[in-house]
């Protein structure tokens, strides 16, 4: 049987089970939908935009209160195979108390996508939105690309997109083999060859310069992998800064952007000042 620095397939089932690690994880999500509801209501909101002929290949766009304003476009976490862009939209309020333009990125879900076509939505989506930044009146030099868990392994994996100026890794997936080896490639498939090419740790080289979190309550291999990810970087001398989120767990760090006053969103602000 494989294993993954010394776990075996059960160790690693509870080494990324992040749901498990959390308690409160139903509260969580249930006060995340009722703030995201609240994100649809703001005036001048685009949703479900198409940037491809998949029916999952949607965005939504919530204008900034300015014009000429920096542009985070989000994607939401679920393991590459559960939620989606409606269930995270609370992270908008943060950007948008800064006059950010907030895009919102869906891509298809596994089983029914492969892990390099997530990949590839992801870059047409990009694609998508620097084709209309003129159109939408957004600063077209000043678009962060963001990420929550999976989200943030699909951030990472288009650090060298030309049209993206800044990424920000939450609680992200940077090596993809014991993800392989556990319980969540039931649905993903994913096969040594993909695990090699879509690692974003095994493929470093000049990219946008990066911000990573996790929070310190979060399953120690999430900080691990968080922190030999930023070590790699380093030693590319690639730009990297690591933003501490003490108490924060999987679900909540995503809060650090959401408030208007979270570290990690003020990161973004400042890189963008």
């Amino acid at each position: 049987m494989d294993s993954y620095r010394g776990m075996n397939r059960e160790a690693l089932d509870r080494a990324y089970n992040n749901v498990a690690a959390v308690p409160d994880v139903a509260e969580t999500m249930a006060d995340f939908g009722r703030r995201s509801a609240a994100i649809y209501e703001c005036i001048g909101i685009k949703r479900d935009l198409a940037y491809g002929e998949g029916a999952s290949q949607r965005i939504d766009w919530i204008p900034g209160s300015r014009v000429g304003a920096p542009t985070l476009a989000y994607i939401h976490g679920g393991y590459w195979q559960s939620l989606s862009k409606e269930k995270f939209a609370h992270i908008a309020a943060g950007p948008l108390a800064h006059g950010f333009n907030v895009a919102l990125i869906e891509y298809t879900l596994a089983p029914e996508a492969r892990i390099g076509t997530m990949v590839s939505e992801i870059g047409q989506a990009i694609d998508f939105l620097v084709a209309h930044f003129e159109e939408w009146g957004a600063d077209p030099t000043r678009l962060c690309l963001a990420g929550h868990s999976a989200g943030g392994h699909l951030a990472a994996c288009h650090r060298n997109h030309p049209g993206v100026s800044l990424v920000l890794c939450m609680s992200g997936l940077y090596d993809l083999e014991p993800i392989r080896l556990s319980y969540l490639n039931e649905k993903l498939d994913l096969t040594p060859a993909e695990v090699a090419a879509y690692s974003p740790e095994r493929h470093i080289g000049a990219g946008a310069r990066t911000l990573l979190t996790v929070g310190s309550a979060e399953l120690s291999e999430l900080r691990r992998q968080t922190a030999h990810y930023a070590s790699s970087l380093r030693a590319s001398d690639e730009s990297v800064e690591e933003i501490s989120a003490p108490g924060f767990n999987h679900f909540t760090i995503t809060e650090m952007v959401a408030s208007p006053d979270g570290a990690v969103l003020d990161a973004v602000v400042r890189a963008f000042s």
